[in-house]
């Protein structure tokens, strides 16, 4: 069971955070932080399959699949180390270095994670020059996990931050993570950046098989502009410091820390696609009754990165012809002369289309839910009996102008 507590990525025993200004940003906001374990953690990743990736991607894929374990994350913002060849990743390894130094490490037990403009190479004296200030603010306050939250934001208007506890042998396991995102969000993989951070003590092959499996069902399923960044990171550490009985086979215990990672990263995502660049709500797209489970999420994914539909949320305008048309050429099998569709909000809920033609509906009514945040869209396909849940947001004239002064 799953019990929802306050707080991020030091929830979990053993974990603390800090962070600085380092002045990358042009702005005086804090633009660097960093994760550290009291006791080496096993560690799980994924990572974007844009085939652009970046040196912190190369660094950090290298040091989860090699290193014996991960002590340390180290994050900057402003800069993504992008499309800088072997220099980039020459910084990645000073960077590691530099952090190492601080705690009796190796570089191969640090990761490094980069998110900003593309193209630029990192002002290694600004880097290094927080890299020493960093280790000397760690504390493991919730307070303090926020602030790391929000040093690693860049369009994001809001730190974004989830925490929970589960019970496994009769010991208290916690997970919390942090992660920003908020444009050039469409993961084939992950997402921008996440970190989520637990005390259970688990097998590294079940970690990385757990939140391979949970990402496809939470970061996969967001979009905000159908952009697969070049720096998408996600990254789970665990330091066994809950002294749970060590989960080595796929058993109830397995599936109970499962579940509260599952929780962790799927609220994660949702926080990322309901903050999308210029956004006013949360668009979810609910698949019902599908054939195959891959055919459910091809149509729920189609429907939220439809620019049409998500137009017309933004307008609060009831088109269901734009959501019939983005499931038609969603590629998925599927009748259109069966579907029904229904928007969901606080406000209420209203029938908008039965069995592939439109009902007699108010338009105030649907107006009204419309204008809530977040709005679901009730697909019911009646093909089979999977389902599926994707996760997206409005289209709005903020997200232009976002995104064409981005770099200055």
């Amino acid at each position: 069971m799953i019990n929802i507590i306050k707080g991020g990525i030091t929830a979990a025993k053993g974990f603390l955070a800090a962070s600085t200004c380092a002045g990358i940003k042009k702005e005086n906001h804090k633009d660097m932080a960093l994760i550290y374990s009291e006791k080496p953690c096993v560690a799980a990743g994924t990572f974007t399959t844009n085939k652009v990736q970046a040196a912190p991607v190369k660094w950090d894929k290298r040091v989860i699949n090699e290193a014996p374990f991960i002590q340390a994350v180290v994050i900057n913002t402003g800069i993504a180390n992008a499309c800088t060849s072997d220099k980039g990743m020459e910084n990645c390894s000073t960077t590691a270095a530099a952090v190492a130094e601080c705690f009796e490490l190796a570089p191969d037990n640090v990761c490094v994670c980069s998110t900003g403009v593309i193209g630029p190479q990192l002002p290694m004296d600004k880097i290094l020059a927080g890299v020493k200030v960093l280790p000397s603010g760690l504390k493991e306050t919730g307070e303090v996990g926020t602030s790391a939250a929000e040093a690693i934001m860049t369009t994001d208007t809001v730190p974004k931050e989830v925490a929970a506890t589960t019970e496994i042998d009769g010991v208290t396991v916690t997970v919390g993570g942090m992660c920003k995102g908020a444009g050039m969000i469409h993961p084939n993989m992950a997402t921008m950046l996440c970190f989520i951070t637990t005390d259970v003590m688990i097998k590294k092959e079940l970690l990385q098989k757990a939140f391979s499996e949970i990402i496809d069902d939470s970061f996969n399923m967001i979009s905000v502009d159908g952009d697969t960044s070049t720096n998408d990171t996600a990254i789970v550490l665990a330091n066994g410091m809950a002294e749970n009985t060590l989960i080595d086979s796929e058993d109830e215990k397995y599936e109970a820390f499962k579940e509260a990672l599952r929780y962790t990263a799927t609220e994660l995502a949702k926080k990322i696609a309901g903050d999308g660049e210029g956004c006013t709500c949360l668009f979810e797209a609910k698949v019902k009754n599908a054939k195959t489970v891959k055919d459910a999420k091809i149509l729920a994914k189609s429907v939220i990165t439809s620019s049409l539909t998500k137009a017309a949320i933004f307008g609060h305008d009831a088109n269901w012809g734009r959501v019939l048309c983005a499931l038609g050429y969603s590629g998925a099998d599927f009748n259109p002369d069966k579907v029904d569709l229904s928007f969901v909000s606080v406000a209420g809920s209203i029938e908008i289309m039965k069995d592939g033609k439109a009902v007699d509906y108010s338009e105030e009514e649907a107006t009204e839910i419309l204008s809530c945040d977040p709005v679901q869209a009730l697909i019911d396909v009646k093909e089979g009996t999977c389902e599926a849940t994707a996760w997206g947001c409005d289209l709005t004239i903020d997200y232009v102008k976002i995104n064409a002064d981005y770099r200055s």
